[in-house]
């Protein structure tokens, strides 16, 4: 554990020491964003964030590698995320320059999708009559639904200063508390790869924060938010190929099963944004991809909230499904609902009005 603690320090330090020194790249090639009618900020703002997380990952992984344990979590799968998470960098990082179609950025998440799936990164079984093994096809397929819709929930939410990295920080702490609880309480072998990449990536998004919260210095853009919807997919990914199907006793199916639930409970916010996105623009007969000022976060400003405040209210709305989640695969529900109940009244309490008009 304390490993992965340090790990998790030295890459939040890192990117946050790096940072400013993409920004300063950023604002000497012109990747700049403009200010559009469905933008909030109002002062052009420099994009490439992606690019100071993947740095301050890489330089993480060339220190922390020299680590006893965390060392040992560089193996097959660890390269396999650290390949496609590059190819998205650099994917997204050319669409924050060019602003790409939406169809080509598809493409290439389903490439990185690709990429996971010739390093062995795949969904092998279900929760079907017990546990069902699926077929490789079925299993790829599956697994590229998973990055495609990690990915874009992600990026969906990032409309808000410091609302995408904030969420995600949250949810890679509760899957991360997920992964070495699995280890410790019921015996599963420690998930390496995923506990590592989960580690890196809550650290990123710290060391990120304080350069890219309201009033943000810096957008993570494309780069960064298709890059950490990578990263939580392929970690929940990895980490259902960690546990053995076949050693899952009654007493531990609950747990077992839930690495293919946790990354849809932990974004379960993000989640609901991106499909009544969908809903709302193929009603309206527009493009699902189309852009709009419909998001949960500018119905949540216009209820009378600041900027600030709605990113904590949405913070606190993950952390509700989240963190409570996590705990019910290890303590008795009622421990999960009064966590679920703290964490629901302390958003009431944080929003202005209690309330968000539909």
């Amino acid at each position: 554990m304390r490993e992965y603690l340090v790990t998790l320090l030295l890459a939040a330090a890192l990117c946050y020491i790096i940072t400013p020194f993409v920004r300063r790249w950023a604002l000497h090639f012109g990747v700049i964003a403009q200010i559009r009618k469905r933008d909030i900020h109002v002062i052009p703002t420099p994009r490439w964030g992606g690019l100071a997380m993947w740095l301050a990952m890489s330089a993480t992984f060339l220190i922390a590698g020299n680590l006893s344990l965390v060392g040992k979590s560089f193996g097959h799968d660890a390269q396999g995320i650290f390949l496609a998470g590059t190819f998205l960098v650099l994917l997204g990082m050319a669409d924050d320059k060019f602003e790409l179609d939406a169809i080509t950025k598809l493409a290439g998440q389903a490439l990185a999708a690709g990429i996971l799936l010739l390093y062995g990164i795949q969904v092998l079984w279900l929760p079907i009559n017990g546990v069902t093994m699926l077929p490789p096809s079925v299993g790829q397929l599956l697994t590229v639904l998973v990055v495609l819709v990690t990915i874009n929930a992600v990026n969906f939410i990032d409309g808000l200063d410091g609302l995408a990295a904030g969420i995600v920080a949250i949810s890679g702490a509760a899957f991360f508390a997920f992964a070495y609880l699995l280890a410790v309480v019921y015996g599963f072998n420690r998930a390496g790869a995923p506990s590592l990449i989960t580690a890196v990536t809550i650290g990123v998004c710290l060391g990120f924060l304080p350069h890219n919260s309201h009033p943000a210095r810096i957008f993570m853009g494309d780069s960064g938010s298709m890059f950490l919807g990578l990263m939580l997919a392929a970690s929940s990914i990895t980490l259902t190929g960690q546990v053995d199907p076949n050693a899952i006793s009654e007493e531990k199916l609950g747990p077992a099963l839930l690495p293919l639930l946790l990354p849809f409970a932990v974004l379960a916010i993000p989640l609901a944004d991106l499909t009544l996105a969908i809903f709302r623009r193929v009603r309206a007969g527009k493009s699902p991809f189309a852009s709009d000022k419909e998001h949960l976060h500018h119905r949540i400003m216009r209820a009378g909230n600041t900027q600030i405040r709605t990113a904590g209210i949405m913070y606190l709305w993950t952390a509700t499904i989240a963190f409570p989640v996590t705990i019910s695969a290890f303590a008795p529900l009622w421990i999960a609902g009064v966590v679920a109940l703290a964490l629901a009244a302390t958003s009431y309490l944080v929003s202005s009005k209690g309330k968000v008009k539909a």
